[in-house]
């Protein structure tokens, strides 16, 4: 019997360890794979962040020249508003300067004519005043021209 179980267990002991030898062959080539695996990967990553910078680079171009060309646009609008105005407020300037002048010189005329006429009243007032008490100075009865006070 003994001879029996030792061819058994050779049988069995053989069988056991092929599965080892198999696996440890996968294993060496799963390495290689992985190898491999990482090596593509890596170079997948390189090229991706290749693409991703020229696709930066040329956005950026882009829009550098957009808010350039936004800019120059605004620039131009600013200017022509700011010409506009000035020239507006230029045209209100001289009507205002013209509408003063007239006010003025309407004012200068009405301050004349009532100073002229205040004159003339102060004159008549004056001279009927001086009437008034030469005739009582005089003596002279109280009639229409000499009313009683």
């Amino acid at each position: 019997m003994k001879l029996k179980n030792w061819l058994l267990a050779a049988t069995l002991g053989v069988f056991a360890f092929v599965p080892i030898v198999i696996h440890a062959q996968t294993v060496g080539q799963d390495m290689k794979n992985a190898g491999h695996d990482t090596a593509d990967a890596s170079k997948k990553v390189g090229h991706d962040t290749a693409h991703g910078a020229k696709t930066a680079t040329r956005d950026t171009e882009h829009g550098t020249k957009v808010a350039a060309h936004k800019t120059a646009e605004g620039t131009r609008t600013a200017t022509r508003d700011t010409e506009h105005g000035t020239r507006v407020a230029a045209h209100k300037t001289a009507e205002g300067t013209r509408t003063v002048g007239r006010d003025t010189e309407h004012g200068t005329k009405v301050a004349t004519h009532k100073t002229e006429d205040a004159g003339r009243t102060v004159g008549r007032d004056t001279v009927h005043g001086t009437r008034k008490a030469t005739d009582k100075i005089d003596g002279k009865p109280e009639s229409e021209s000499n009313p009683p006070r």
